[in-house]
């Protein structure tokens, strides 16, 4: 099994890759017409050798891409050479993979503030309060 190393210690077999050329609108001149130059990379999830979690994730990030034979489909069209879409459509799906295989930041857990903490935020609406007090106009009473 020959192995592309995508993260540190996860693995994709590269036999569940296959590669077909297409051809491809936008620049290129005449070799529009003639050349097949962009690329569709199809990655066999259940081949693939990836971690189950990795899986998930990389179904849920893929969206539209993920067909329902369960291969993801990377299409790169970009460049005017095959090399360069072939390299492209390699480089998005690895950067995909990546991304699926970073593992979610956890929960937040809420808190609440501490008993001194409440102390001074009363402390400081009383001063507040107070000086406010103090700013209208004195009684004419005294």
């Amino acid at each position: 099994m020959a192995a592309i190393a995508v993260a540190p210690g996860i693995a994709l077999d590269d036999r569940a890759l296959t590669e077909s050329f297409i051809r491809a609108s936008g620049p290129g001149g005449q070799n529009v017409n003639k050349l097949s130059t962009a690329v569709q990379l199809r990655l066999d999830l259940a081949a693939s050798g990836l971690p189950e979690a990795v899986l998930a994730r990389l179904a849920r990030l893929a969206g539209r891409r993920l067909n329902l034979e369960g291969e993801l489909v990377i299409a790169a069209r970009r460049h005017r050479t095959q090399e360069r879409n072939r390299a492209q459509a390699m480089e998005n799906l690895l950067e995909l993979i990546r991304e699926a295989a970073a593992p979610p930041p956890p929960k937040r857990v809420p808190t609440r503030p501490g008993r001194a903490a409440r102390a001074r935020r009363m402390d400081e609406k009383s001063r507040q309060g107070t000086r406010k007090r103090l700013r209208g106009r004195p009684d004419e009473s005294g």
